[in-house]
């Protein structure tokens, strides 16, 4: 089954319609509605720049969707997408953490060196010739951290980066983590 989240807001005829589509497109999904004006990060985020419809932790339409594209886009086979194409979802709680056969899916995709601990959270150690390289990877992560609202715990030694992520509002790993490291083995990458 698809998880949906639909970002919205009160009083939105666009959100109404985009909910009421969802439910006529005779897909079933595990739907969940979070209104962007309970929480900063997502007004800062979408602003008035709603509904936002994310399926499987990808962003699949914004502003208007109907049923039948709706239904046509979650029954289609879809590539595989490379996850440091997409966009970290902001977890709230309420949603239960990865585990399982969705949880090696996605470690699978991830390059050598991520462990998964617990089924909790994911770390690797990254390690460099010299502190002030180490220290500029550091700085990298951070700035990516911040664009995706998605933050991990930074440990900093010489020549040494290790990087240990969860989703602290579900105390367990969400799509987000996995999507977060593999944007951070991209920038190690390059």
């Amino acid at each position: 089954m698809n998880r949906v989240t639909l970002y919205t807001r009160r009083d939105c005829h666009l959100c109404d319609e985009a909910k009421t589509a969802i439910r006529a497109s005779g897909v079933e999904v595990d739907l969940r509605e979070v209104d962007v004006d309970t929480d900063p990060d997502l007004v800062s985020r979408y602003g008035t720049d709603v509904p936002v419809i994310v399926v499987d932790g990808v962003e699949a339409f914004r502003h208007r969707v109907d049923a039948k594209a709706f239904a046509d886009s979650v029954r289609a086979p879809r590539a595989q997408q490379p996850l440091a194409n997409e966009k970290c979802v902001p977890c709230h709680g309420g949603v239960p953490p990865v585990k399982g056969d969705e949880l090696r899916a996605l470690a699978q995709q991830l390059s050598q060196g991520w462990r998964v601990v617990h089924e909790h959270h994911l770390e690797k150690d990254f390690t460099f010739p010299d502190f002030a390289q180490a220290l500029a990877f550091t700085n990298e992560v951070g700035a990516i951290a911040e664009e995706e609202q998605h933050h991990p715990d930074i440990y900093l030694a010489w020549g040494k980066v290790r990087i240990t992520l969860w989703t602290h509002a579900i105390d367990g790993l969400s799509r987000g983590d996995f999507v977060l490291a593999a944007k951070i083995d991209a920038r190690h990458q390059r």
